[in-house]
Order: C-alpha cells, then structure tokens, then sequence
C-alpha cells in the first residue's frame, strides 16, 4: 500500500495580479518541475497553520490564509498526495528561493506555459477557469 502524504500549498497573487510559482529543485521529488510553494501539514496541524509555517520556512516570508482553493487527490507511482491548495496574501517582505530552484511571477493566463507537478494541474486549470470568468 501506498504512503499518503498531506501537503498544502499556496496561492500568492502580488499587487499585479500574478501568481507566485515555483520551480521545484534538482535534489526535491518531481524535480524540475513547477508547483505552488507549500509542504507537508503536520499532526494536528491545520491547512491554516500549515501554509503559514511552511511559507515562511520555505520563502522567508509571511502569508496570511484567506481560504481554500482546491483539493486533489493525485497518485505518484510511490505515493499518493493530498494536496490542499489554499489563497494566500503576502503579510510582509517577498518571497526569496531558499529551497526551489527559482520564483516566477505569472498572470493567470500564462500558467500553462511552465511544466507543472502532476498534483499541481487540477488547481492551475481551475484558476485559468475562475480567471477567464472574471
């Protein structure tokens, strides 16, 4: 049976309206590969809780979490990832690579041009979805 892993991730928008995305190490699993900036939520941690330490850990930065913005379920070939995507606002400083590879700041309609982790995919489509609404 496979490890399930339950991560949270955040979505960060700047005063442009671009989303932060980042490019996942040579030495992280799925390596080379883009995804929201987030980590694994803790034992009695909450999603909330979760994206806050994690963000700051990872960014140097502090996020404050707004809500919930997607939820997927997707199976690697040796684990399986809950990934709670959650919309976040930068509280202060910016967001600095401590553990990717680099930052990239996108509008939503260029979020397709990157090579995404496969987990990261249903909350991009949705987020090019809700944007082409607005």
């Amino acid at each position: 049976m496979k490890k399930t892993i339950n991560v949270v991730a955040a979505i960060i928008k700047n005063e442009n309206e671009k989303i932060l995305c980042a490019l996942r190490s040579p030495i992280m699993k799925s390596p080379n590969l883009w995804e929201f900036p987030g980590g694994k939520i803790e034992a009695n941690e909450t999603p909330k809780e979760a994206i806050e330490r994690e963000i700051f850990e990872e960014l140097n930065c502090k996020v404050r979490y707004i809500n919930i913005h997607n939820e997927n379920r997707h199976e690697y070939d040796d684990f399986i990832v809950n990934l709670i995507t959650t919309n976040c606002e930068l509280v202060n400083s910016y967001p600095k690579a401590n553990e990717h590879a680099a930052l990239l700041w996108l509008k939503p309609e260029s979020l397709l041009s990157l090579k995404w982790a496969p987990a990261d995919i249903p909350a991009v489509l949705e987020i090019i979805k809700n944007h082409a609404i607005i």
